[in-house]
Order: C-alpha cells, then structure tokens, then sequence
C-alpha cells in the first residue's frame, strides 16, 4: 500500500455533526431581516377621550397648572389704615314711633280704590307688610299705620276715628273695607277708601275686633279733647263780645 492512500480521507468515514432541529419563531423571523421582537402596542388608559393619549393629556394638565400658578398674582401683606375721623356717635333712626307702644300687629295686603278720568274705578294694591295699632303713652290715642316689607315706606297712616264705618267685601271673608277722612301716609291729609285683605277668616274676625276697639277708645277721647277746646274757646268769646258792647254803646 503506498502513502498516498494511507493519508487521503475516506469519504465514507466523515460525517456531519448532527444537530437538532427547532422550529422557527416569528422573533427568529424578525430578527433575521434586521427586526426585534415584535412589541405589543399597550392601550391608552382613557379611550374614550378623542384629544390624545393619557400621558398627552397629563402633560396639558400639568402645562395648564403651571400657566395658573403664573398668572395667579402674588399675595399681598395685610395693610391697615387709621381712619382720618373716628364716628363716635351712632346715628339713630327717627320712625315718629317712638312715643307709642304696639298694641295690634297682623299682616296683611293693603288696596286703594282709585278712580279714573272716565269715572271707572278700580283696587290697586297698595302694598303688604304688617298693619299695626299704635297707643300714644301720653293722649292715649289709637292710629293706624301700615308699612311695606323691604322698603318699610308707609302706606297707611290715620287715626280710626269715630265717623268710620268698617265693613265686609262681598267678594271675601277675610277682607274688610272703610272710608277715611284724613290719611297722611303720603304726606299730606287725604280722604282714600281702603281695604285689606288678611291670610283667613279668623284673622279677619280678629282684625274687625282690634278696630272696633280702638274705635271706641279714641271716640271718647276725641270728645274729651273737643270739650276741652269748646271751654277755652268760650272765654275768649266773652271777652270779645264784652270789648264790642263799649264800643256800640259809644
């Protein structure tokens, strides 16, 4: 045998290494033609918001704080001033009440009868608010007076006195109606018709007693203070008549 058979390689004798057989991913793919794994795409926390993604939104939320907290101007010290005159004295509200005392309170809504250029007449409503009979403490005389709510303005203001008559609306039972001779709630006396209207039946029974009452108080009392005048009016009377009898005699 010669060497050169001794040393060429057998073919039958060379054998591959064997090697095992995996099956090929999708990521094996990938990476082959240069990609990595594919990544799975996460969701947005709040689909339902058309304007961008949850961190978007964080963001613009966190850009508008920032913008507030700029614009919000910076506090200033507490400063305080002395006044230049110092209001010792309160002012007080004068009401013309003040030498009365209350003896009647109930609320109710106030209405004037008012007439027309044409003769036609009508209620107007005069105002609501509570309706009160005040006693003088000295003369003892008994007024009505009548103010709004809110703006506390009168409405009514007279003395109930002997020649009024109160009486019933035929169109209610809480509801009476008089005649006055002298109502100076606008400033000067005026004769008005009047009525009031009051939350019930009961209330309007005890409305008329209160008013008959008064009436009656300041009957006696008006005809007391008209004695009082007549007396001091006779004197004067006499001596007048006494001066005129010298003088026809002469």
């Amino acid at each position: 045998m010669t060497s050169t058979e001794n040393t060429e390689p057998k073919v039958g004798e060379t054998k591959p290494a064997e090697t095992e057989s995996k099956p090929l991913t999708s990521s094996s793919v990938f990476s082959m033609f240069g990609g990595g794994a594919k990544k799975e795409k996460k969701e947005d926390d709040d689909r339902g918001d058309v304007s961008g993604s949850a961190k978007a939104q964080r963001e613009a939320a966190a850009a508008a704080k920032g913008d507030d907290e700029e614009e919000a101007a910076p506090e200033s010290e507490d400063v305080h001033f002395e006044p230049v005159h110092k209001l010792t004295e309160k002012v007080k509200t004068v009401t013309h009440e003040e030498s009365e005392e209350e003896i009647f309170n109930m609320r109710c809504k106030m209405f004037k009868f008012t007439q027309d250029s044409e003769g036609k007449g009508e209620w107007k409503e005069r105002g609501t608010g509570p309706l009160r009979l005040l006693k003088h403490k000295e003369n003892g005389k008994i007024r009505l007076v009548m103010r709004r709510d809110k703006t506390l303005k009168v409405c009514a203001n007279h003395y109930i006195t002997p020649e009024m008559t109160i009486a019933p609306m035929s169109t209610s039972d809480r509801a009476w109606l008089w005649n006055v001779g002298a109502d100076v709630s606008e400033g000067e006396p005026e004769a008005i018709t009047v009525s009031v209207r009051v939350a019930n039946a009961e209330n309007a029974q005890l409305f008329k007693e209160a008013w008959l009452k008064a009436q009656k108080e300041n009957e006696a009392l008006f005809a007391q203070a008209r004695a009082n005048v007549e007396k001091k009016e006779e004197p004067e009377s006499k001596a007048e008549e006494k001066k005129e009898e010298p003088a026809a005699s002469s």
